[in-house]
């Protein structure tokens, strides 16, 4: 298992470390070959010029043949950095793809090579998929202000909403989810829980994180949301219709790559991708013998900031998930599970108000909207 766990932990690090590079070199504090322990806050005025405008040609192009190649947009407006940065991730996204789909497919999909492998090619889908959202992207926002990350955000947040399941595996409809969220400077605490009151459904999750690297959220001051956080969580979720209940704990790296480090035309985005494992089992209450299993989690999205320096803050983001022991489970298909896709924003909008919603897609689609309350902080 602590094999897997360094497998898992290689396939994140290296963008933690050429975030930390850009970094350096960008604000001319070390030499090129050097890497920073701590990536400092860098306002983006020093790390990207002025924002190029808004082209149609390029913005076509990207488009077709853009789609194949992510970097002919850019070239065409003139942009040569950006399309052979774009053609480098592209490629980078191909390369660990067949690095790590064609061990797969020569062993027969060996479980003593299938999980470590199955990493790096999620790892490819992730960097090929980031690669075509930041070229759609870079093509149409020169037309529109970019977002800001937050500057700061509030130490306490509370949520409370409904979420609706349309599942055919089962008949739970109808929840109230309740959520906690902590800031305390490089540490964040949350805890959830979702009630299906009729039924008694309920699946109730406490976890947290430390910030190895980045700003913290609470305090970024003119810091970009370039960021590495290293994640653990417990849950526990009841099927007392079924008699059963699913628990585990889980072990999670996640980053974060703030994509005007990559490119001006990328203000206002930022790319997400993270991997780790988790140890869960199902619990029978008759005389069913339990399960205990591994489950390889892995995520990757592209969002955008909302709001741009005052109280209207948030970010929203569309992301793969590939963890199956919620209900939006897997997307049940002819060659293997994946997870499902998702679609969610948060944002905080006047005084200590905010909404949050979420839309996830798999094997059951899955909505909820909540009215988030902020406790403390600057408005």
């Amino acid at each position: 298992m602590m094999v897997r766990l360094w497998v898992l932990v290689l396939a994140v690090l290296p963008g933690a470390v050429q975030a930390q590079v850009c970094e350096a070199r960008a604000v001319g504090e070390l030499p090129a070959q050097a890497v920073p322990a701590q990536v400092e806050p860098v306002s983006l005025a020093e790390v990207a010029p002025a924002r190029p405008r808004f082209e149609v040609l390029p913005a076509a192009v990207s488009v077709v043949p853009g789609l194949l190649l992510h970097g002919m947009g850019p070239l065409v407006a003139g942009d040569t950095a950006t399309a052979g940065r774009h053609f480098l991730l592209e490629g980078s996204g191909l390369g660990l793809l067949l690095a790590g789909g064609v061990p797969i497919a020569l062993s027969g999909a060996s479980r003593r090579v299938i999980g470590p492998l199955y990493a790096v090619t999620l790892a490819g889908v992730g960097v090929l998929s980031i690669s075509t959202l930041a070229n759609l992207y870079g093509a149409l926002a020169p037309a529109f202000p970019p977002g800001e990350v937050a500057r700061h955000l509030p130490p306490l947040e509370l949520e409370l909403g409904y979420q609706h399941v349309v599942d055919p595996a089962f008949d739970y409809r109808h929840f109230v989810s309740v959520g906690a969220l902590a800031r305390l400077e490089r540490v964040r605490l949350e805890a959830g829980a979702k009630l299906s009151p009729g039924e008694g459904n309920v699946r109730v999750r406490v976890g947290g994180a430390y910030r190895l690297l980045g700003a913290p959220e609470g305090a970024r001051a003119g810091a970009d949301g370039t960021a590495l956080d290293l994640e653990a969580a417990a849950l526990a979720h009841r099927y007392p219709t079924e008699s059963f209940t699913l628990a585990g704990g889980e072990l999670f790296l996640r980053g974060r790559y703030d994509m005007a480090r990559f490119s001006p035309r990328m203000a206002g985005s930022f790319a997400e991708m993270g991997v780790g494992f988790a140890m869960q089992g199902y619990v029978y209450a008759g005389p069913v013998d339990d399960i205990l299993f591994e489950q390889l989690l892995f995520t990757f999205g592209y969002g955008v900031y909302l709001g741009r320096g005052g109280p209207f803050r948030g970010e929203a983001m569309l992301y793969y998930d590939h963890r199956k022991d919620d209900f939006p489970g897997g997307i049940r298909g002819g060659s293997g599970v994946p997870g499902y896709v998702g679609l969610r924003g948060r944002m905080l909008l006047t005084g200590p108000w905010g909404v949050a919603a979420e839309l996830q897609a798999g094997s059951a689609v899955v909505g909820r909207v909540s009215l988030v309350y902020a406790l403390g902080g600057e408005p």
